[in-house]
């Protein structure tokens, strides 16, 4: 059991099916911080207009690394902007799962706005913006299907919305690793299937 305990929290980093009555807490220490995925390899998109899309690990490795100042926004509007990598509001990783993304919320009222639609389950996933460098893609026929596939992603900002391309991104607010750690405990002791409380909470923050 602590192995299979083990790759859930580790490849899957959601808890689905906490223990009855576990609640995890709001990090206090961060109570204004939102974590997610802006994009999740391997996973298709919605249809973008004839074709679906699909990002391929290490994606988004260059844009990371030439200090391009990448901004989170809401809705994809650079009027309400929610972090920055430049002045460390937004931090942003690529991980094995996909763009990890850790934003600190201005308080203001479409960042408070944001933190209640978030908590609500309002706005749940995310989005990105960006463009494709040259011999960045590659477009495939899969059973009749057109797939474009990201292989060199120049990131320009991550955005929250309640509509996004990518329906496996997520977006939550930042619990408290202590309430990870118990989670954790209680799946480990009483096994993943007979878990019954729903929760949806991401583990960014381990």
């Amino acid at each position: 059991m602590k192995s299979e305990v083990q790759k859930f929290v580790s490849e899957v980093r959601t808890l689905i099916d906490a223990a009855e009555g576990l609640q995890l807490r709001v990090d206090a220490a961060k109570p204004n911080t939102l974590v997610g995925y802006a994009a999740v390899f391997g996973s298709l998109s919605a249809d973008l207009g004839g074709f679906k899309e699909r990002i391929i690990p290490g994606a988004f490795k260059g844009s990371l690394s030439n200090g391009q100042d990448v901004r989170a926004l809401v809705d994809h509007d650079p009027g309400k902007i929610l972090g920055r990598t430049s002045n460390g509001t937004l931090r942003v990783s690529e991980d094995n799962i996909g763009l990890r993304v850790e934003i600190d919320t201005p308080d203001t009222t479409y960042g408070r706005d944001v933190l209640e639609s978030v908590r609500r389950g309002d706005i749940r996933g995310m989005s990105f913006g960006f463009k494709v460098p040259q011999g960045g893609q590659r477009f495939l026929n899969e059973s009749g299907l057109k797939v474009r596939e990201l292989t060199n992603i120049d990131l320009r900002e991550v955005t929250a919305t309640s509509i996004p391309a990518y329906g496996d991104t997520s977006l939550f607010l930042r619990v408290d690793p202590e309430a990870i750690r118990q989670a954790a405990e209680e799946i480990s002791a009483h096994g993943i299937a007979n878990c019954r409380k729903k929760l949806l909470y991401h583990l960014a923050s381990i």
